[in-house]
């Protein structure tokens, strides 16, 4: 299993060299692409990127910020407010998922069609199966932040 600790940081690596000449990170892009189209609260995007309330807090301050997205009032409930995407940021968001979308076609293009198809399904598989919900655990590891590699000059 070490291999897939492995592959995924480097994958990681490259996403975030790449994400970061436009200026954003992949958690960044992580939120700001969940969020395109939807009414979520903080919450729900915090889980469906899988952060903390604090990453997730600071992470929004940073995209507001940026004039990406912004905190609205809900108009399902009153009480909630949802993170609602800029027009700036779904500029961004459509600039980032062509930059995603070439790193994996470029990464998949390394398998074969038989090998590709296998290797994405039994990943699906893991993922949505028993790899989808961490075990309980005191100390979890923590997730780190990707940051793009800085260059010696």
């Amino acid at each position: 299993m070490m291999l897939l600790h492995v592959a995924s940081h480097v994958l990681e690596t490259e996403l975030a060299a790449r994400l970061a000449a436009l200026g954003i990170t992949p958690r960044e892009n992580c939120v700001l692409s969940r969020a395109v189209g939807g009414e979520l609260t903080q919450s729900e995007l915090a889980a469906a990127c899988n952060l903390d309330k604090t990453t997730m807090v600071v992470t929004i301050d940073t995209l507001e910020k940026a004039g990406l997205a912004e905190r609205r009032l809900s108009t399902r409930d009153r009480r909630a407010r949802i993170i609602a995407v800029t027009d700036k940021g779904a500029e961004m968001v459509a600039k980032t998922a062509q930059i995603v979308q070439d790193i994996y076609d470029d990464v998949l293009s390394t398998l074969a069609g038989r090998e590709r198809e296998a290797f994405l399904g039994a990943l699906t598989k893991l993922a949505e199966g028993r790899l989808s919900t961490p075990a309980a655990c005191e100390k979890p590891p923590r997730r780190r932040a990707v940051r793009a590699p800085q260059l010696v000059q």
